[in-house]
């Protein structure tokens, strides 16, 4: 077995008991006690912030009610109403920046309701037993393609086949899930969880897959628009931002989103190499994830190193404390401006940052460390959506989900808004809503 200080990029740098332990669950799910326990805490207010900020429109207060006299799985209903991947959602979502961070608890005592661990049991609860919490209306004889099985397109096509719609979705990969099965990090979903929620989100009836079926390859949108009666897009983001600097095709530098992949995609995380000096670039939610668990792979040094201060940093603070709690190394007021190497990096060179007239600006001072590996985590862009409007290099939509062509709907990452996994959910419901309007005639 190699170890954390051996050279290069390797696999096996920790045994089998020590990874076991590193990608245990980040939060232990509650008993019905501890449940109870959390759930009494809450004040079940009366037009509630919580909320206010949930993008789904969860009415908290009341599923937390119904955890509180021992309805659990009327307190999944409460939340599958709203957000049909509202267990994944109370694992992934940055609670601590929505509705725990305007909870009236921790504006008065600096302790929110742990409403995601609650939405977890909830959920969780509900999933547990046999059968599916919804049932499909009458069938109505249309058909609608979506394009991408992630939580936009999941969500879409649930709701659809709520209504009685027949509904194809086009995926192209060999698994559904999108971001929720290859882009969250595998501590965050333990046991194969988005797997399963798909598998059990499916038994509503109504939807197929088509795998390995992507959007201008094996499909093409005027082929959909002209077989079905609707489409919606929740085709998220194919490309990856490149460092445009010198040595930045060197081996060793790669994208964040590939690493994350491969590791949730290993069968033997143990034989996932990492390099014993790690450096991501990046300050958001999947630099986190990244230099996270190349820490948790036996990794001797890793650095995020972010171009804005740490107060700007996109992840949140407690996505911060994490990766610090890890042993990762935050370095921020930094931007990379060379790798150096023969034909692998070994060095990356960063040069200090200040920020002027709004904009992030060299200094002209700079320093080096060791990389034997980098990734970038400096975003992700759309592939080609032709003959669609574009905003900000998205898909413009209106708040329903249309796009400029007609009979085209979409959501999630590919369109402007939040990248999140709660918000793709919510767009994914909105624009199925507005099609069902549209598929019978109660539209304007």
């Amino acid at each position: 077995m190699t170890s954390p200080q051996t050279p290069g990029i390797t696999s096996g740098r920790l045994s089998q008991e020590q990874l076991a332990q590193n990608f245990e669950d980040l939060h232990a799910p509650y008993d019905g006690h501890e449940a109870a326990v959390a759930a009494d805490r809450c004040y079940f207010c009366h037009d509630a912030p919580c909320v206010t900020a949930c993008p789904t429109d969860i009415d908290i207060p009341l599923f937390i009610r119904q955890i509180s006299t021992g309805m659990s799985e009327a307190a999944a209903r409460t939340i599958f109403e709203q957000n049909i991947l509202g267990g994944m959602c109370a694992r992934v979502c940055p609670t601590e920046t929505l509705c725990e961070e305007v909870c009236v608890r921790e504006t008065a005592e600096g302790k929110p309701v742990e409403i995601g661990r609650l939405q977890r049991y909830a959920t969780d609860s509900l999933m547990a037993r046999q059968g599916h919490p919804f049932a499909r209306a009458e069938a109505t004889g249309k058909r609608v393609a979506v394009v991408g099985a992630g939580p936009a397109g999941l969500a879409c096509a649930h709701r659809l086949a709520m209504k009685g719609h027949e509904v194809v979705i086009y995926e192209a990969k060999p698994k559904p899930g999108g971001l929720n099965e290859y882009g969250i990090a595998t501590y965050k979903t333990v046991d194969d969880f988005a797997a399963r929620e798909v598998e059990w989100l499916l038994g509503i009836g109504g939807i197929t897959i088509e795998y390995q079926r992507s959007l201008g390859a094996e499909v093409t949108l005027d082929g959909l628009r002209e077989n079905f009666d609707a489409v919606f897009l929740g085709i998220g983001l194919g490309g990856v931002n490149l460092l445009e600097i010198d040595g930045g095709e060197l081996a060793g530098v790669a994208d964040a989103v590939s690493f994350i992949s491969a590791l949730r995609q290993a069968e033997d995380k143990a034989a996932v190499p990492v390099g014993r000096n790690v450096v991501v670039i990046g300050g958001g939610m999947t630099a986190v994830d990244a230099a996270v668990q190349a820490k948790l792979l036996g990794a001797q040094t890793v650095t995020l190193a972010y171009r804005r201060s740490q107060a700007e940093m996109p992840a949140s603070r407690f996505e911060q404390d994490l990766a610090a709690s890890k042993g990762v190394h935050l370095l921020c007021d930094v931007m990379p401006v060379a790798m150096h190497g023969d034909d692998a990096v070994s060095e990356i060179e960063l040069e200090y940052t200040e920020v002027v007239d709004g904009r992030v600006t060299g200094t002209g001072a700079t320093l080096r460390l060791p990389a034997d590996q980098v990734f970038r985590a400096i975003g992700q862009t759309l592939a080609p959506a032709d003959g669609l409007d574009q905003e900000r290099r998205k898909i413009k939509v209106s708040d329903t989900g249309r796009t400029s062509m007609d009979g085209v709907w979409a959501g999630g990452d590919c369109t402007p808004g939040e990248d999140l996994t709660v918000v793709a959910v919510a767009e994914g419901r909105d624009a199925a809503e507005d099609i069902h309007a549209a598929l019978t005639g109660a539209a304007g």
